[in-house]
């Protein structure tokens, strides 16, 4: 992955856990998952709206907006009680929300191995936060086709 590939906000947070010493980095996931930002309130009471990430043993939900402007927002909820996850889960939330579709799309997919924590956490919250990543894509692309067909 060449940083030509990947957005500047999700290049400052890979550069972040890269500048760490590997035992300090949990503790920068851990950080990252006191920081999710809250849902709006239109999908507070709207779980339907959400879409369940499986590749994740905890209950993590997302749902993408793409505004007509063709800028994306990740909005993502992750249990207190699963921390990496929901860490994973701001660091998309925060990375993504503000870069365009494009961008988003863009966005490597082993973005999630390339932060330096595969020998912190488990494959299994890896391919986690893999699964977060291309569900985001999934629906940046389903969203902007479905605005296509709607202009």
């Amino acid at each position: 992955m060449t940083d030509a590939d990947l957005p500047e906000s999700l290049a400052e947070i890979r550069d972040e856990f890269l500048a760490l010493p590997e035992s300090d980095r949990l503790q920068l996931l851990l950080e990252f998952s006191q920081e999710l930002p809250p849902v709006p309130a239109e999908y507070e009471d709207h779980p339907e709206l959400y879409e369940r990430v499986a590749e994740c043993q905890s209950p993590v939900f997302i749902v993408i907006d793409v505004d007509p402007d063709d800028t994306v927002a990740m909005h993502a909820t992750a249990p207190p009680e699963a921390p990496t996850t929901r860490g994973f889960a701001s660091i998309l939330a925060q990375g993504i929300t503000g870069l365009s579709a494009d961008e988003v799309l863009s966005i490597p997919s082993d973005f999630p191995q390339s932060i330096g924590l595969t020998r912190v956490v488990s494959p299994l919250r890896i391919s986690g936060m893999t699964g977060m990543l291309l569900r985001a894509k999934r629906q940046v692309s389903a969203k902007r086709a479905s605005a296509t067909s709607a202009g």
